[in-house]
């Protein structure tokens, strides 16, 4: 069905969303020096952190709640579309390479396809089934946890996507740039990001998209930290995949271990390239072979794995 706006009380709510008012500073944008064009939209950046930090409860309680769910093997699912959506695609796709996940475990919904990544694809927001569907087809289930993104609040295809989500019983969490809204009542966990109106009037791919990109950055990254992707604050999970990130994880190596560079890339090597393989291999002096069967029987997670090798609690 098409949702598009188009009576009068939908274009009163759509009126009435802060994403879509103008800001009084920047009436007179096109009279602007190139300096002043730039210092304005830094000055609208540098808003988004504070905005962020407002919202920071209701993230660590969106994460708190997925972590039961993501440690028995639960998914992280979003769904968004134009910008939110290929912002939630860019999260999803980095996780892998940055954490050694399953592609499986973090994914991403846009509407309109794999397409829409790279053109906007006509009416594709406006369509509630295609979001209903599209979460239909993963089998989702009550340990995965679905994430709406929309800096309205109000996209169909979002709200669609949740809908589904919740009648499967699974966690269901929204990001928003407005109070108030659709989105907010469709969720279990909304996060409301308020950023105030944009420098280029309802260009939410601006301040909008830079807060929804930094909520998506603390949900992915502690709910992966928490899951044992790391050690300390080393990326001991990347995947290597060319030469800077084999000497990137040699160095992290020789930083856990207090080996030279030379020996962890000797590991490294002997691991075909894991991190965690060669760092158990380091730290519990076990071949690639053992340490990859702690490793699983941890599940991927680091800490656990080293204490069944060494019998340290």
């Amino acid at each position: 069905m098409n949702d598009a706006v188009s009576s009068p009380d939908e274009l009163a709510e759509l009126d009435s969303l802060v994403t879509e008012q103008r800001d009084p500073r920047d009436r007179h944008l096109e009279t602007l020096s190139t300096t002043e064009l730039a210092e304005a939209m830094n000055d609208a950046d540098a808003e988004v952190p504070t905005a962020v930090r407002a919202a920071l409860p209701a993230v660590v309680a969106a994460i708190d709640a997925a972590a039961p769910r993501l440690q028995r093997g639960g998914r992280l699912i979003y769904a968004g579309a134009g910008t939110s959506g290929r912002l939630a695609v860019l999260d999803a796709a980095e996780c892998p390479p940055t954490f050694g996940t399953d592609p499986a475990l973090v994914q991403a919904l846009i509407a309109g396809g794999d397409v829409a990544l790279r053109e906007a694809v006509e009416g594709a927001e406006d369509d509630f089934e295609a979001g209903y569907a599209a979460l239909e087809k993963r089998t989702v289930g009550a340990d995965d946890v679905v994430i709406g993104l929309s800096a309205s609040g109000r996209t169909p295809y979002v709200l669609g996507a949740l809908k589904s989500a919740t009648e499967r019983g699974a966690l269901t969490v929204s990001i928003l740039c407005n109070r108030d809204v659709a989105l907010s009542a469709a969720a279990e966990y909304p996060i409301e990001v308020v950023v105030g109106p944009e420098v280029l009037t309802g260009s939410t791919r601006l301040k909008a998209g830079t807060a929804q990109k930094l909520v998506l950055n603390a949900l992915s990254t502690v709910s992966l930290v928490q899951l044992g992707r790391t050690w300390s604050n080393l990326m001991i999970s990347a995947v290597v995949t060319n030469e800077k990130l084999r000497g990137r994880l040699a160095h992290a190596l020789a930083d856990a271990t207090g080996e030279d560079v030379g020996s962890c890339t000797r590991a490294l090597a002997a691991a075909d390239g894991d991190g965690r393989t060669a760092l158990l291999c380091l730290l519990a002096d076990v071949g690639p072979d053992a340490a990859a069967a702690a490793l699983a029987a941890a599940g991927g997670a680091v800490r656990p794995a080293l204490a069944a090798l060494t019998g340290a609690n």
